[in-house]
């Protein structure tokens, strides 16, 4: 039974919102055993917490208005079957936790459950932290979407960053690549991020399992306290996404993802670095390298990603305090951080500002060998690196390649001398991020010349 301790009255909000929503209104009284809300309903109290809706044994449609400023007060789980509407404009605030290894405010949809939070971007969705003064990376736990599509772990395993004790299932994986967990447009992540425990997360956006009938599009994370976005296995596409200053990674693949990620900026933040190290992209078949299926094979399409102004600033090392207790040093990592028995495709992409560029780990697995061989692939990519552009590593050694065929490395004290972007250390625009006129690059990477505004408006860069 769902436990919540804004208690069982509801809003009717049938009236408020009929005609905007009237797609998602439950039609029957009964589906699947289970007696379905006549209306769409808005929670009593702008404080959430626990399981949302009237009971496991009732099938919810949940509104939030952007009339009312909402909390997420510890972690928000939305229940199986239930839908959760977020109007355009609207405001989520996570609030912080007073116990350390507690989450803060998050909001977990489960498997088989939607959430339908479709933004403009004159009025985006966003959640932020509480703090309305100096809000920080890790203020509250992020946003989670479990689904039913294939990963190459079992269907029993739990989200990383949720503990056992969760009273709604936080398990997420099954057989249809195509599932639908709703909609995710317009919306901005802000200052999210909590570690249950060393290397066991919850990101600025965690999508474990999600399927390809979600939607993924025109999404940013600023300022999380681990990685930005974080695909565990699934088939979603997700584009136009900004991943800025994440503390660990900008976009990491795992667990059997084989999604396309599209038009896609990442800014590594200047300021600091995980213990884990800090790459822009981090892809995984798995943890142990193994050859479980399906295997991870992302795709990554029209990316920028941008690292540190100069080669000492790429150098850097930070002390960093870990979940439970000591410190550790925090370092910046690679451009892109291609192992453990790892596929990919990467095409129309831009990378600088690391020391390594593109790196393929041989520690774990045959990821090199993959890409020798063709079942992976790097095609028109624009990839600088101080000390490599292309590189192996074993055990932390790299070893310098040629760029591939049909891709370009570059290794120079300016990071943007051959590439050319506008100004790519400077944040006041995204504009600043397109290559100019004459760039070796104009046609590639998240602002292709022309293709200048699709960030404008809805994002903030600093």
């Amino acid at each position: 039974m769902k436990t919540k301790s804004f208690g069982l009255a509801l809003l009717s909000a049938a009236a408020l919102s009929a005609a905007l929503f009237s797609s998602c209104k439950k039609e029957g009284q009964v589906a699947d055993g289970r007696a379905v809300s006549a209306s769409q309903d808005v929670p009593a109290s702008p404080i959430l917490s626990g399981v949302l809706g009237t009971g496991h044994f009732t099938k919810d449609t949940i509104l939030l208005t952007s009339g009312i400023t909402w909390h997420l007060d510890g972690l928000v789980y939305v229940d199986s079957s239930d839908v959760l509407i977020i109007q355009p404009g609207t405001k989520i605030l996570g609030d912080t936790s007073s116990v350390s290894g507690v989450a803060g405010g998050g909001l977990i949809i489960t498997k088989s459950a939607k959430i339908l939070a479709d933004g403009t971007a004159a009025n985006p969705i966003i959640f932020t932290s509480e703090k309305a003064t100096n809000p920080q990376p890790g203020d509250w736990a992020g946003v989670v979407l479990l689904g039913k599509a294939k990963t190459n772990v079992p269907t029993t395993t739990r989200v990383e960053g949720v503990t056992d004790l969760a009273p709604a299932d936080a398990t997420y994986g099954g057989t249809d690549d195509a599932d639908n967990s709703g909609i995710l447009r317009y919306v901005r992540i802000e200052y999210a991020g909590f570690a249950l425990s060393l290397n066991n997360e919850l990101n600025g956006l965690t999508l474990a399992g999600v399927g390809s009938g979600t939607i993924i599009d025109f999404v940013e994370v600023f300022k999380a306290n681990d990685d930005a976005f974080e695909f565990f296995g699934g088939a979603v596409n997700a584009s136009h996404l900004l991943a800025i200053d994440a503390y660990d990674d900008l976009f990491d693949t795992d667990n059997g993802y084989k999604g396309t990620i599209s038009y896609a900026l990442g800014l590594t933040d200047t300021t600091r670095a995980d213990q884990s190290q800090s790459n822009g992209f981090e892809s995984d078949n798995n943890a142990g390298g193994t050859t479980a299926t399906p295997n991870t094979h992302a795709k990554y399409n029209y990316v920028t990603i941008v690292g540190l102004p100069n080669a000492a600033r790429a150098s850097q090392s930070y002390t960093v305090s870990l979940p439970g207790g000591g410190t550790a040093t925090g370092k910046y990592g690679r451009a892109a951080h291609l192992r453990r028995n790892t596929e990919f495709e990467i095409t129309n992409s831009i990378f600088l500002g690391y020391n390594n560029g593109i790196v393929f780990d041989t520690n774990l697995g045959n990821t090199y060998g993959k890409f020798t061989s063709g079942t992976s692939l790097a095609n028109a990519n624009f990839v600088h690196g101080y000390v490599n552009a292309w590189a192996t590593e074993a055990s932390n050694v790299f070893t310098k390649i040629s760029a591939p065929a049909g891709n370009n490395g570059y290794e120079t004290a300016n990071p943007n001398l051959n590439i050319a972007l506008l100004a790519p250390f400077n944040r006041n625009s995204p504009a600043n991020l397109v290559p100019i006129g004459s760039s070796v690059a104009k046609n590639a990477g998240a602002f292709p010349v022309g293709a200048t505004t699709w960030a404008n408006g809805w994002s903030k860069l600093k």
